[in-house]
């Protein structure tokens, strides 16, 4: 693994230096000033008092799923290790994926980097500015895709198919957020769709093309112990105090990021509230299971993302969030067991119970909510932000159609390029995993403890 390894990440690197040195720039926001420019200390004076709302994200990437993840006993370097190596690999490469399909902003052939600062309008009921990177916001969604996949192979997939998991993965990702999101122009402000639903779909496909017999059965190194699980739920607290950023962060500072911070709170409590209650009834003692605590409390943040910024109310999001709180307990006790004896699809997170269906469930939801806007239900300014195609026609029933035409391609592609990108990780040269290897820190870290029990 040594020389293989290394030089999976290290010719990326240098590849990714080249070319952001040919292509990628400061913005003139970000670039060098005459001393007399006063601009650029005011522009960082608006900044500051913003907290960077991105770092919210960031947390959420870096901790949020990294530590969620920690739950397999012996797994839990390569839980947090690989999910922070991949997260560093994808923010570089979306950028210039991005920046070749033209989502980015783009001034004399090359992609402009900088923390935004973008007039909005002088509304009374909205901020003059938003302030923060969008770059690097949506960066950081598309490690939230490639880490839910990884959650669906995690202990499954060696380093060097993750990596490359990872480079297939984006390119589909960025192409199925431009048909969808630039495109067919859907609303999807905390990315259920785009991120969630592609994510978990995408990870499945791949589980699917590397079923072994083997997974069927429990494999003893797939379970968790005491304190994996209490490290897994700083993951699910840090994960669940952010979240209300992940889905308004694309409106910061408007009324509408305003509405989607408020809607996903109330999404988040009512899920908590339904998987403890749904945790104790699925179980035969009537016992709760940390499993469904983890995750299940979580589905209310996704499915709360594709409407987010909609008047969905207090009721339609606490109901939200009570539905894929439920659904979620449920695909954990039931729907989980079945695709694996039944599907051969093997999920060790459960990305499909906590990303899969409650992103469908808000995609569906999206559809309804569409078809029941009218003209008066937004001001043409929240319009032109929500749903920028119906500014100049109020066809909702288009609208609704387009928001289904965006959930069907995102499973389309989601499901499609996961099994292409399967087929091509079992290339013998990546190494994959050996069954005695599965769920097993050893063969890629070491560990400084002088005795190895650490590992046992």
């Amino acid at each position: 693994m040594r020389g293989k390894f290394s030089g999976f990440l290290l010719v990326p690197q240098i590849i990714f230096i080249v070319l952001y040195g040919v292509f990628v720039q400061y913005d003139v926001q970000a670039g060098p000033r005459n001393a007399s420019d006063t601009t650029s200390s005011e522009h960082f004076d608006k900044l500051y008092p913003s907290k960077f709302l991105f770092q919210d994200v960031h947390v959420m990437i870096f901790i949020g799923f990294g530590f969620l993840m920690t739950f397999l006993r012996r797994y839990g370097f390569g839980s947090v290790g690989f999910n922070f190596m991949l997260a560093a690999f994808v923010i570089q490469w979306t950028i210039l994926i991005r920046g070749c399909l033209d989502l980015e902003d783009i001034k004399d052939g090359k992609i402009n980097i900088n923390l935004e600062t973008r007039e909005i309008t002088n509304q009374p009921y909205v901020s003059i500015t938003i302030l923060i990177s969008l770059r690097f916001l949506n960066a950081d969604f598309a490690c939230g895709a490639v880490l839910i996949s990884f959650g669906a192979v995690l202990g499954v997939l060696g380093p060097i198919q993750l990596i490359v998991m990872a480079i297939l993965e984006v390119v589909f990702y960025s192409v199925n957020e431009f048909v969808i999101a630039h495109k067919f122009q859907i609303s999807d402000i905390g990315g259920s769709m785009v991120i969630h639903t592609f994510g978990a779909y995408f990870g499945l496909a791949v589980s699917l093309v590397h079923w072994r017999p083997e997974l069927k059965d429990a494999h003893p190194k797939e379970e968790s112990v005491y304190h994996s699980d209490l490290f897994a739920m700083i993951g699910t607290l840090f994960l669940w105090l952010y979240w209300p950023s992940f889905n308004g962060a694309p409106a910061a500072g408007t009324i509408i990021g305003e509405r989607a911070v408020i809607n996903t709170l109330f999404s988040l409590a009512a899920a908590g509230v339904s998987a403890f209650a749904m945790s104790s009834i699925v179980d035969k003692s009537g016992k709760i299971s940390m499993v469904h605590v983890q995750n299940a409390t979580l589905a209310g943040g996704v499915a709360a993302g594709a409407v987010a910024n909609l008047k969905i109310g207090p009721l339609g999001a606490t109901l939200l969030g009570s539905s894929s709180g439920i659904l979620s307990v449920l695909g954990y006790a039931y729907i989980t067991p079945a695709i694996l004896q039944h599907m051969n699809i093997h999920d060790t997170c459960g990305v499909h119970n906590l990303h899969g269906m409650p992103g469908v469930l808000s995609g569906v939801a999206a559809v309804i909510i569409a078809k029941a806007t009218s003209p008066t239900t937004y001001t043409t300014l929240e319009l032109s932000a929500i749903y920028p195609g119906r500014v100049n026609n109020l066809d909702f029933q288009q609208q609704a159609n387009l928001q289904l035409a965006g959930l069907a391609v995102t499973l389309g592609i989601s499901i499609i390029g996961g099994l292409l990108t399967g087929l091509v990780l079992k290339a013998p040269f990546l190494g994959s995993v050996k069954h005695q290897d599965l769920f097993d820190d050893r063969p890629y870290w070491n560990s400084r403890a002088r005795n190895q029990t650490i590992f046992q």
